[in-house]
């Protein structure tokens, strides 16, 4: 039972991820603004996770202060990586579908890979077979993505919805949301060795992200009504999205990675395509055709490469984790815990 905990938690992680993905479509849907969603999701997260960091830090009797150093690195990663990710990525969601944005998530570790590659952090080999995985991999994503994006082709379920130049519009923002989600999961590797307590650190991300978010919505949708959430459910999705989706679940998923590392979190990621896109097509009656369907197949097959290429990197770090643990140094944990968290 304990072999399979891990797995069955993933599994509920991505049925909740499919829940926030359709209900978040249908809000928006509704006539709510992205930005306002996105002010209000995380000003619940805040909420929710202020005091639960509050009682985590009085616990730990290590927990560093917030200095100038790290408030600067906190910022700015809360400012790429939650406030322009999640601005571009409701955009995105409004402008195309719940089964293409869910489709696109699969993009972030080809992502991760290259901006960590062109930052030096990635090991490049062009002999090694790994290195060409990845490499081959990010093209087969890349192409995917593209495949989804102008390559519809006929229609297999489902009338039209939108039209194509707000499905072109909308899958640009959706790829520059993965773009910030990949400069997230990097920026997160020295924004917790300045800061090493992780719940404190979320919590102060989504405060900083509701206030920079706050100040984006207010000056470029100044009109109050904007502000209304008309509806219970509106309110139900902004409820469940800043305490299970970005409470809940991150830490769930935290423990699945310390028990089993991140690809085996990654590895789930198509799975939110498929409920996603199921559940859409019956429920929300979206549109799916032969291009993007494509598409999604090559951006999952370029996951898994990558993945595959990206294995042996994991062995290594958690090797050096254990050796640096034998020596009472354990800062390296941080690159092994968030380096293919899904958005």
């Amino acid at each position: 039972m304990k072999y399979y905990l891990p797995i069955m938690v993933m599994v509920l992680i991505q049925f909740i991820y499919s829940g926030m993905t359709l209900w978040n479509r249908v809000a928006l849907v509704e006539g709510m603004s992205p930005r306002v969603f996105v002010v209000y999701r995380h000003a619940f997260a805040t909420i929710f996770l202020a005091p639960n960091a509050y009682l985590s830090s009085r616990r730990d009797s290590t927990s560093c202060s917030l200095n100038l150093r790290s408030f600067c690195l906190i910022f700015i990663t809360s400012l790429i990586g939650i406030t322009l990710n999640q601005n571009l990525f409701y955009e995105g969601l409004y402008l195309t579908s719940s089964s293409i944005t869910s489709a696109m998530t699969n993009l972030v570790p080809a992502i991760t890979f290259v901006i960590a590659a062109f930052a030096g952090m990635e090991r490049v080999n062009i002999r090694s077979l790994r290195t060409i995985a990845k490499i081959f991999g990010t093209i087969i994503c890349v192409s995917g993505a593209v495949s989804n994006t102008l390559l519809k082709g006929p229609k297999l379920l489902n009338s039209s919805l939108e039209g194509d130049a707000n499905w072109l519009l909308g899958c640009l923002f959706l790829f520059g949301s993965m773009v910030a989600w990949s400069a997230f999961l990097i920026l997160q590797v020295p924004a917790y060795a300045s800061h090493p307590n992780s719940l404190s650190l979320a919590a102060w991300m989504c405060l900083m992200a509701t206030l920079q978010s706050l100040a984006v919505t207010l000056f470029l949708d100044p009109n109050l009504n904007a502000w209304k959430i008309i509806s219970l459910f509106q309110f139900g999705c902004i409820l469940y999205s800043g305490v299970i989706g970005s409470g809940v679940a991150l830490y769930l998923q935290a423990w699945c990675i310390s028990k089993r590392g991140p690809l085996f979190s990654a590895m789930f990621n198509p799975l939110l395509t498929l409920i996603v896109t199921i559940l859409a097509t019956l429920w929300l009656h979206e549109e799916i055709y032969i291009g993007s369907l494509i598409g999604a197949i090559g951006v999952i097959i370029g996951l898994y490469i990558v993945l595959w290429g990206k294995a042996k990197d994991v062995v290594d770090l958690q090797e050096k984790i254990v050796d640096n643990e034998s020596c009472g140094k354990t800062y390296l944990k941080s690159g092994l815990k968030d380096p293919l968290l899904p958005n």
